[in-house]
């Protein structure tokens, strides 16, 4: 388990998106469900990219 340091979160219904730096300095964007037993959770290049993912999330859990 990687323990990253995330900043500018921004929560979209049950989706987080998270932006942190990845293990070689590159700035990672993360979103993550956190309804229980979902487990969705995705790591994109832009911040756009995350943002579209959390929007268009069905979230099976429900």
């Amino acid at each position: 388990m990687v323990n990253r340091r995330f900043r500018r979160v921004v929560r979209i219904g049950p989706v987080q998106v998270g932006t942190a730096y990845d293990r070689r300095g590159r700035e990672k964007h993360t979103a993550a469900c956190t309804a229980p037993r979902c487990g969705f959770s995705a790591d994109y290049d832009s911040q756009a990219a995350a943002e579209l993912a959390a929007r268009t999330h069905q979230c099976p859990a429900r």
